[in-house]
């Protein structure tokens, strides 16, 4: 029932009760098991697209993140354990084709929202240290700017975002890290889009970035709870923003090779 294409089926019943359980203790005992199992299903049909096979996937996601945060509360799973799911969380989320939001008349498949979202938990798991925290990281950055046929529409990049905050609120990944791991990502997208703006629109290369980028300066900006670090991290954001939108914006500030390359576009 939790792949079921039918939403009543899926979200009014196969979820809440799942979830329910998880957040009462009902599966303490078993959680590594159902953990598991919920790992599996993202192995289902992978790789394809506009099939049902994505709501097994993406839901399954979103219970391994539930039992990820209950042995957050309370510990329950080795850390071992823990690290095999983020392994497996990793993979798929980064091998996840079909980035669908909103499906009609089937509601919600939301891969990568819900893939965020169990980012988001294994980031505040205490089995999490700078180097497991940097790996994260780097998937959401990948994901962010990963090949696609059309950008993200239904709120992917506020819970990418979230994710991310709370990576951040561990304080553990260092600040040159951080700074590094945006001219990356900076730079990937805009060389991406200049290969192949005779070919496709290039803003399907940049475009999930901007829009990831703004929802995590108004997370830091304005969001609760932000990291020490907010003030240095806004700056930097700003000038990333800068560097992909030139035309609107003005030129960044800092003097990197990423933010001397010229916009596509401009």
């Amino acid at each position: 029932m939790l792949g079921d294409p039918d939403p009543r089926r899926r979200d009014e019943l196969a979820l809440p009760v799942l979830v329910t359980w998880i957040q009462r203790g009902v599966y303490d005992d078993l959680l590594p098991g159902l953990g598991d199992g919920m790992a599996a299903g993202l192995r289902v049909g992978l790789g394809e697209r506009g099939t049902d096979t994505v709501f097994r996937r993406s839901f399954s996601v979103l219970v391994l993140s539930v039992c990820i945060e209950r042995d957050t509360e309370r510990p329950l799973v080795p850390g071992g354990k823990v690290l095999d799911w983020a392994d497996r969380v990793a993979t798929w989320l980064l091998a996840e084709q079909d980035v669908r939001g909103y499906v009609p008349g089937k509601g919600w498949a939301h891969a990568v929202a819900h893939g965020a979202d169990a980012v988001g938990a294994l980031a505040a798991s205490p089995h999490f240290g700078a180097p497991e925290l940097t790996v994260l990281l780097d998937v959401l950055g990948e994901r962010v700017v990963g090949h696609v046929e059309h950008l993200f529409v239904n709120h992917e990049a506020d819970r990418l975002a979230l994710a991310t905050v709370a990576l951040l609120r561990r304080e553990r990944v260092p600040f040159d890290v951080l700074e590094a791991w945006l001219d990356r990502l900076v730079s990937t997208a805009i060389q991406r889009s200049r290969s192949t703006r005779l070919h496709r629109d290039p803003d399907l290369d940049t475009g999930n970035l901007d829009l990831y980028l703004r929802a995590l300066y108004l997370q830091l900006a304005i969001g609760p709870r932000p990291p020490a670090t907010r003030a240095d991290l806004l700056l930097l954001l700003v000038d990333s923003l800068r560097a992909l939108n030139t035309p609107f914006l003005g030129a960044p500030d800092r003097r990197t090779a990423v933010h001397r390359r010229s916009v596509p576009g401009a």
